[in-house]
């Protein structure tokens, strides 16, 4: 039993070390008790918790009191960062309790030792033919992979291009295993992995851990409890970790490794053409649900695809074992990932009524195989085996439901935030507006954002739901304003971030990545707008599956939540601690007007005080402006 006296007093002590000082809150502490009571009853535990509850440390204090193996699995690189560079080590050096704790990524997050030596090897490094860019790249991963202590990309200085990473790691797709492999023993995702498993608590991404339940738990040490941050997201990686992606690609790698190993230029050349045929199938069904067996040039394409890679697999099988190392280890990597191909392509035409399947489009489209719903994954593999622990600044109404979790096996509760956010920020519901889906919304909206920049002096994040209306804003505000205007795209994420952060003054336009896990205290951000009430789009396939099976209750099982739940998370950029103040701006009249459900989304928010007085908010803008 974790005595709940013990926990305070322990929380009380790593909060009182924190750099500056601090006291355990309120919500802190009622949420570690949470976490010490589910971990003694084995009971699975919902926990919302505001921005500045400081939930790291609720949860990982009574883990570490617990004494027992953890897992915590994120969302983002940023909170994985916080937790493993921070967090835990703070608490090993203040709790006066020993523990262990390790990082662990997917392997293709690690050099492979086998692909540099195979490089060595092989004229002009595997990559004649390529740009001289990605030449350059290779070379300074080889130099680095000689000197690393962990094989971890996240070591490098700059970030690889990915054209150059994928010549020196594998995936697991491809990797033949440790006791198949000529570096086996000298592997950094392996060591990686022994260091996991002598680990009182492993800190890996919700990706991995996905990985994990659809291999049945085989992939991660074995652990008593597992903790969900950021698990408002979990839904979706299950979705994607527990499915099926094929696409040209798949085929068009496969050829690249066959012609490394075997002599048959006949057999390259038609997986090359399968990758071109399946890339033409798929873009006559580009973004539409579909059953690959019944549409016939999808079909027909899988059919001889899998035909091309059933041959390429017999071949890898004939190597000889004396070929010598290189290429013993090479046939096993094709022979690894041409049964992937072919597992994956018989998913394809053997898809069960729990599945949906459709082809995601874009430059490069994809078919993509999910399933509906997944508490029934989890129901099997996740709930019954391992206490768990699901948290979030904001998590959906129905997530529970939505999860699969047994509805007498888990307790809920809400901490709330320690900040005042009706008397430090404002909510503008702009009333007055058009109707988003009017003509005359579009140059309404830009004229409303630009009175509420003026108004704020900059200091300005704006989250657009799609890129057209990001840009048609950029493009009429570009040299209207006399600060500086950033946008997404035009520097990576990090760097946009920075330069934003380090002028004051400026405003950043961005879309659906930057609604969470951005975070910017002070006063480079006074003034949050959001376009819209971010609905999810109606012809989302997985989701129109969804909202098949829930029936009449679609709207409010699928699509509410949804929309509430990023719409907090997008308002949750704008308080990141004690002292922000600012406004949040939903430039969408139907956040006041739509009567059926606006309070499910308003009382998804935070508690700010609000407001559909355009000259009100303008003032309490330019009084955060000009304040000292």
């Amino acid at each position: 039993m974790i005595d709940g006296d013990l926990v305070e007093d322990a929380l009380a002590r790593v909060t009182g070390e924190l750099p500056g000082g601090g006291e355990p809150r309120s919500g802190q502490l009622a949420m570690a008790q949470a976490v010490a009571r589910a971990i003694d009853g084995e009971r699975h535990l919902v926990v919302q918790a505001g921005t500045g509850t400081g939930k790291s440390l609720a949860y990982l204090v009574p883990i570490v009191l617990s004494k027992r193996t953890a897992v915590i699995a994120t969302a983002t690189k940023a909170l994985q960062d916080q937790l493993a560079g921070k967090d835990l080590p703070h608490l090993a050096a203040t709790l006066g309790q020993p523990f262990s704790f390790a990082v662990l990524k997917g392997r293709s997050n690690y050099v492979c030792r086998q692909r540099v030596d195979e490089l060595d090897d092989d004229e002009q490094l595997q990559i004649e033919g390529t740009r001289e860019r990605v030449a350059a790249e290779v070379e300074v991963l080889v130099e680095w992979a000689a000197t690393t202590t962990t094989g971890d990309r996240a070591e490098l200085a700059v970030e690889p291009s990915n054209a150059a990473w994928e010549k020196v790691s594998v995936g697991l797709r491809e990797c033949p295993g440790a006791s198949r492999c000529p570096q086996g023993a000298n592997c950094f995702a392996e060591a990686a992995r022994y260091r996991a498993a002598e680990a009182d608590v492993i800190v890996v991404n919700t990706h991995l851990y996905g990985i994990h339940l659809a291999a049945e738990n085989a992939v991660l040490p074995d652990h008593d409890l597992v903790v969900i941050d950021e698990a408002h997201q979990l839904e979706e990686v299950i979705s994607n970790t527990a499915g099926v992606t094929l696409g040209a690609g798949r085929f068009s790698a496969l050829a690249n490794a066959v012609v490394a190993i075997i002599d048959d230029p006949q057999l390259v050349a038609d997986l090359h053409a399968s990758a071109d045929s399946l890339a033409v199938a798929l873009e006559d069904s580009a973004d539409v649900a579909v059953r690959p067996a019944e549409v016939p040039d999808l079909a027909n394409a899988l059919l001889l695809g899998q035909e091309r890679t059933q041959r390429a697999l017999d071949a890898a099988r004939k190597v000889p074992k004396d070929a010598g190392e290189t290429v013993t280890a090479k046939a096993l990597r094709v022979t690894k990932s041409a049964s992937a191909l072919l597992d994956d392509i018989d998913a394809a035409f053997a898809l069960p009524d729990t599945h949906v399947a459709w082809v995601a489009g874009g430059n490069t489209p994809q078919l993509r195989l999910a399933p509906v719903e997944v508490g029934d994954l989890l129901t099997e593999v996740l709930w019954p085996a391992t206490t768990a622990v699901l948290t979030s600044a904001t998590l959906p109404a129905n997530v529970a439901e939505r999860l699969g979790l047994p509805a007498d096996g888990y307790d809920e509760l809400d901490v709330g935030s320690p900040f005042d956010f009706e008397a430090n920020a404002m909510l503008y519901c702009a009333a007055d507006l058009p109707d988003p889906r009017s003509p005359d919304y579009p140059a309404a909206l830009v004229a409303e954002i630009e009175r509420l920049i003026v108004a704020a002096g900059g200091r300005t994040l704006a989250l657009f739901t799609s890129w057209r209306m990001m840009r048609a804003a950029a493009d009429h505000l570009d040299g209207r304003l006399p600060w500086r205007l950033l946008t997404q795209g035009e520097l990576p994420k990090q760097a946009l971030l920075e330069a934003f952060t380090d002028d004051p003054e400026a405003s950043l336009f961005a879309t659906m990545s930057f609604w969470q896990g951005v975070d910017i205290p002070g006063r480079s951000l006074s003034l949050v707008i959001i376009d819209r009430i971010p609905f999810p789009r109606p012809d989302d396939p997985l989701l129109q599956a969804r909202r098949d099976r829930a029936g009449s209750r679609a709207f409010g099982a699928v699509d509410l939540p949804r929309a509430a739940t990023l719409l907090a998370q997008g308002a949750g950029r704008l308080i990141r601690r004690g002292d922000d103040k600012g406004v949040v701006a939903v430039l969408d009249s139907r956040l006041a007007t739509a009567k059926s459900y606006r309070w499910n989304l308003i009382n998804a928010l935070p508690p700010f005080r609000r407001s559909g007085d355009r000259d009100e908010v303008e003032a309490f803008l330019r009084n955060l402006r000009d304040r000292p």
